[in-house]
């Protein structure tokens, strides 16, 4: 257990990284199509490497093959739709404040339920309620000034972000069943993904130019933080303790982690504006929510890794 919770801990750190280091391109000038786009197209060769050694390519091709355009669409939804929202709003708002109105996915997949066929679990939404109290309080700010634009252009982004992500996954987990692990539905997603990606590509050289070898860096730095060590560690943590419904709660928990590493990891690094008062109290709403959010879905036995 002690030892998953450290994997646990140091997973949600890295996990820090995309929202970090995506407002730092955003300050040095790079734009969030690089800052999107380059994060998949790093990632694409390292899963390629992992799932190449460990499992081969034969399964994971040929289940997409079965279903090919059922995988471009939702992985497109999953991945794009995700990621590139969550950049774009990186261009408006502290690291802190997009790391932890993120959070609001928890409470879209919960809605999303009545789309796979299932109920709504009432107790999973009404704990969820304070994530949405939390990111309420943290754009009071911006609201009691009537800065709007700041508003909408955090929130909208996040908010098609945080309905694309699991509505791609779930579609996706739905069409390979068990046929594929994670590491091979991962990679399966971001290969189907390409075109997406090869598209913003060509409209950012077009609209942006070439990203600078700074962004390029960073960018590289997200693939690797993010995209495969956090994930890895984070899905070692989860295995360590996969028997103990509990033990996996308080895993799954350490999700929590990033929204104070990002917080932390902003202020210092970027000289990004603290939360105020209101903010902080928003803040461990949102930490609170996700707390008890993933108790509840451990002891149901229905978890699911949310990977920014």
């Amino acid at each position: 257990m002690k030892k998953a919770l450290i994997f646990g801990i140091i997973g949600s750190f890295f996990f820090a990284f995309s929202f970090v280091l995506n407002r730092s391109m955003h300050l040095s000038g790079g734009s969030w199509i690089w800052s999107a786009s380059l994060r998949y197209l790093f990632t694409f060769p390292i899963l390629a490497l992992i799932v190449g050694k460990h499992h081969g390519f034969w399964q994971v091709h040929k289940v997409i093959r079965k279903n090919l355009l059922n995988w471009l669409i939702w992985s497109t939804v999953g991945f794009g739709l995700f990621y590139a929202p969550i950049s774009y709003a990186a261009d408006y708002g502290e690291s802190w404040l997009i790391a932890a109105s993120w959070q609001v996915t928890i409470v879209m997949g919960i809605l999303l339920s009545p789309v796979f066929h299932k109920r709504v679990p009432i107790k999973n939404l009404c704990i969820s309620g304070f994530i949405l109290i939390g990111v309420f309080l943290l754009q009071v700010h911006n609201i009691a000034y009537l800065d709007i634009k700041i508003t909408l252009m955090t929130l909208l982004p996040i908010l098609i972000g945080a309905v694309s992500y699991p509505l791609g996954n779930r579609k996706i987990m739905e069409a390979s069943g068990d046929q594929l692990s994670t590491i091979q539905r991962t990679y399966g997603m971001t290969l189907c993904s390409l075109p997406f990606w090869f598209v913003l590509s060509v409209f950012g050289l077009v609209n942006a130019g070439v990203p600078s070898v700074s962004q390029t860096v960073q960018s590289l730095c997200v693939a690797v933080f993010s995209g495969v060590i956090a994930t890895l560690l984070f899905f070692k943590a989860t295995d360590l303790v996969k028997s103990n419904h509990k033990q996996l709660a308080v895993i799954e928990s350490t999700q929590s982690g990033e929204v104070i590493f990002t917080l932390l990891g902003g202020i210092w690094l970027l000289g990004d504006s603290p939360p105020d008062d209101l903010g902080i109290i928003g803040i461990s709403f949102i930490v609170f929510g996700m707390i008890f959010n993933s108790m509840i879905v451990s002891f149901f036995n229905k978890s699911e890794i949310i990977n920014p």
